[in-house]
């Protein structure tokens, strides 16, 4: 069993799911990785959360253990020659903690940017709950927000939220043959239904001009995972030939 690396809560997590043309992201697949569907749709997914009690080796840093996180992901899987690992790619995670992106980029070959971050959750007490995530790009704020449900529901079998939330490995690419493995392990989340959203991202400025047009069409769903404690392992890396531990 691998080392855990991080343990944190990842709550209330907006995810917003785009249906792309598979030639997007194939210049961005990790060896040794192919695009993981659901039914026969390829999926990117605009995600917006909050850390909390976040520990790196056991360890709390000051400052370090609360603090919001948008990324833009993928989907992949990858056979290790026993089983298909289902798993997630980034393609980049902002966070408001330049000492998280100097370690994720320096040692991991993450994607990480920094930028002034701020997130908002409201319960009016109508049966609704309000979460809201921004960015700063340039002069303005992007966000992503939602209204749903107050009360949660269990995931259900076979749903494509359960596609979505249910990839538990994370690969990186760190070469033309060498891809970064690691294990994400949480329990299943409720979803809560979303009633109203809207959502303000400057697709060009932060993942480049072909991911405008598509990240501008409405999404194809929209929904709140409540989340939960998580813990990530320690990660191996992916040869040709073997797989070794860096």
């Amino acid at each position: 069993m691998a080392r855990t690396f991080l343990t944190a809560e990842w709550r209330k997590l907006v995810m917003a799911n785009y249906a792309v043309d598979p030639a997007l992201l194939r210049p961005y697949l990790p060896a040794y990785t192919e695009l993981d569907t659901w039914n026969g749709t390829c999926y990117v997914s605009l995600v917006g959360f909050l850390f909390l009690r976040t520990k790196v080796l056991g360890i709390g840093f000051p400052g370090h253990g609360k603090f919001e996180e948008f990324n833009l992901r993928f989907y992949v899987r990858h056979h290790d020659g026993a089983e298909w690992k289902r798993g997630v790619v980034f393609l980049k995670e902002i966070v408001p903690k330049p000492l998280i992106t100097l370690v994720a980029n320096g040692l991991y070959k993450e994607h990480y940017e920094t930028r002034p971050m701020r997130h908002r959750w409201e319960t009016p007490g109508d049966g609704t709950q309000r979460v809201e995530y921004a960015w700063r790009v340039g002069d303005a704020w992007d966000h992503i927000r939602v209204t749903a449900d107050a009360l949660g529901r269990p995931l259900a079998a076979g749903s494509e939220a359960e596609y979505i939330t249910e990839h538990f490995w994370g690969y990186t690419r760190l070469g033309d043959r060498v891809t970064s493995e690691y294990e994400v392990a949480h329990p299943r989340w409720d979803i809560h239904p979303v009633r109203d959203f809207d959502i303000r991202c400057s697709a060009a400025t932060l993942y480049g001009p072909a991911f405008a047009q598509p990240l501008a069409a409405p999404p194809v769903s929209v929904f709140l995972a409540e989340g939960s404690p998580v813990m990530v392992k320690m990660g191996k890396q992916i040869r040709a030939a073997r797989v070794s531990t860096p």
